[in-house]
């Protein structure tokens, strides 16, 4: 699954000159946490709502009201933003993205061609969406959790041979690697979790657990 799959492309962007109090204010009108900085069609830098904050002044200044917000209506978006912008392009693999992201502990990355132009942004939420569908949770059917003790090669295909002549329709399959054992979990179309469940533990297979699933 790739980034451009989950990533939106209307992606609403500022330039370097924008006073800070239209940023402000253009964000709160659209509800989002952040703002891609363009100048001449090109990435140069992000400001959020976290880096607005930290430049304006402290509770505890003795400055005026009046002097404040003369120093606020000063200050433009090129003296807050983020100059360092980690990027993704929309080719790369949605498990990069969340590689990025945790590693900077950041909550988006504004996705970029090889010119520097901006072509979506992805956030953390995105991600999210994206492990739920790669998993196929929320699908229609019937979700079961396999447990392996005995890993080798060939053990998906003969799992998915049984359930191929039980007539069993397979979603998703994914496969979390555990220190002692594998858990195998499998999305099927078919709601009948009775019967996959009897399927699988007369095959010998350890059935975690079994139940019919709904759209959500």
């Amino acid at each position: 699954m790739l980034v451009k799959d989950y990533m939106s492309t209307d992606v609403i962007t500022i330039s370097p000159e924008t006073p800070v109090f239209e940023a402000m204010d253009l964000m709160k009108q659209k509800s989002i946490h952040r703002l891609p900085v363009i100048k001449n069609n090109q990435l140069v830098g992000l400001v959020t709502e976290g880096t607005i904050q930290e430049a304006m002044p402290s509770k505890a200044t003795s400055l005026s009201v009046y002097e404040v917000n003369y120093l606020l209506n000063k200050m433009t978006v090129s003296d807050v933003m983020i100059k360092e912008v980690y990027t993704i392009t929309a080719d790369q693999f949605i498990e990069e993205a969340i590689k990025i992201m945790r590693e900077y502990n950041i909550g988006v990355l504004p996705v970029v061609d090889d010119k520097k132009e901006i072509k979506g942004i992805i956030t953390s939420t995105d991600a999210f969406d994206a492990f739920l569908a790669i998993t196929g949770y929320g699908e229609n059917g019937t979700r079961v959790a396999i447990s392996i003790k005995d890993d080798h090669p060939g053990v998906l295909a003969d799992l998915t041979k049984v359930l191929a002549q039980n007539l069993f329709n397979i979603v998703q399959i994914v496969v979390y690697r555990q220190e002692k054992n594998v858990i195998i979990v499998i999305q099927v179309v078919e709601k009948d979790a009775t019967k996959l469940e009897k399927v699988l533990t007369d095959n010998k297979y350890d059935v975690i657990m079994c139940l019919e699933t709904e759209r959500s």
